[in-house]
């Protein structure tokens, strides 16, 4: 990988040079001048993550006292403490950027004007959900992570990434685990991960996105390795027989399996699912946004006082 920085190299408003630049493996530090067009792209897929990663953390925590039996509960407490600790992470690197302060960031998410993923629009409404969330959409999101780890040009997100997707390999790992107690369990466990399969599969399945453009500027700009449909179609290849050698139904009538190529074809996608979500819309999207601005709220006490314990020692 190229050790060359942009800042030694190029002037900022040469967009074809700096995509060259980054075409050789070039990585992009925060002081470097950079095209608007890569600060505003990298920008807003960073705060995507950030926002994604804090929501999926608070979903965490509301089951802590929930989950069956003290293992479970350590578990949870653990990947929540992940979930906002990567939150936390990725706000610092979004805002080294220049575009927001983590503040704004935050504002704007507790307020419905930014994004975060689709899967954290959607209820989890027993712990078999939580069994395929874990097992199904951290599977996905870390098939999208090391996507980007793979040829990431910004420096900072580079170097946080590492770190997320060696945890994210741990939250899946404990996604099959929880998945296996349901499918050697009892009648009624295996009809519960039904009922949640169920209900996440297409939720799982959109997290990757529509098909990409042509001209996908973060494909240009090397923020993703591959095509949102090459993904989707990773996921689908190993969770499809998986699923369904487990004894389970993959909840899509046109699902089949080729005999001669080995390969698991779907159905079309209805992506207005998606959509409604991207618009803050989905099926739990106001109380989610809700519960996160009047927890964050609640705790101000606790930054202020650490605000002025950290303005009396300074």
């Amino acid at each position: 990988m190229s050790t060359r920085t942009w800042h030694d190299l190029g002037d900022p408003g040469d967009l074809d040079g700096f995509v060259a630049f980054l075409a050789e493996g070039g990585i992009v530090e925060p002081g470097d001048p950079m095209p608007d067009e890569y600060r505003r792209e990298v920008f807003r897929f960073i705060e995507l993550h950030a926002n994604s990663e804090l929501m999926g953390g608070l979903t965490e925590r509301d089951w802590i006292p929930k989950a069956p039996g003290l293992r479970r509960k350590m578990a949870i407490i653990a990947k929540t403490q992940d979930e906002i600790g990567h939150a936390h992470l990725l706000y610092m690197v979004a805002s080294d950027m220049g575009v927001k302060t983590r503040d704004q960031m935050l504002t704007d998410l507790f307020a419905g004007r930014s994004r975060f993923h689709n899967v954290f629009h959607y209820a989890a409404v027993t712990w078999a959900d939580q069994v395929a969330i874990a097992y199904l959409v951290d599977a996905a999101a870390l098939i999208s992570q090391q996507a980007v780890l793979k040829v990431c040009s910004y420096g900072p997100y580079r170097r946080i990434l590492k770190r997320i997707v060696a945890e994210e390999g741990f939250h899946m790992r404990h996604g099959e685990e929880m998945l296996l107690t349901f499918a050697e369990g009892t009648e009624i466990q295996r009809r519960m991960f039904q009922e949640a399969l169920d209900r996440w599969w297409l939720p799982a399945l959109q997290l990757f996105g529509p098909d990409s453009k042509p001209d996908d500027e973060l494909i240009t700009f090397r923020i993703k390795s591959e095509p949102n449909e090459v993904l989707r179609d990773r996921w689908v290849q190993k969770y499809a027989p998986l699923l369904t050698g487990y004894g389970f139904t993959v909840p899509d009538p046109d699902l089949r399996h080729d005999p001669d190529t080995g390969r698991w074809e779907i159905g079309e996608i209805d992506w207005s699912h998606l959509k409604a979500t991207l618009a803050n819309a989905g099926p739990d999207s106001a109380r989610r946004i809700g519960d996160a601005a009047r927890h964050w709220a609640d705790t101000a006490w606790v930054r202020d006082a650490l605000e002025r314990t950290s303005a009396r020692a300074a």
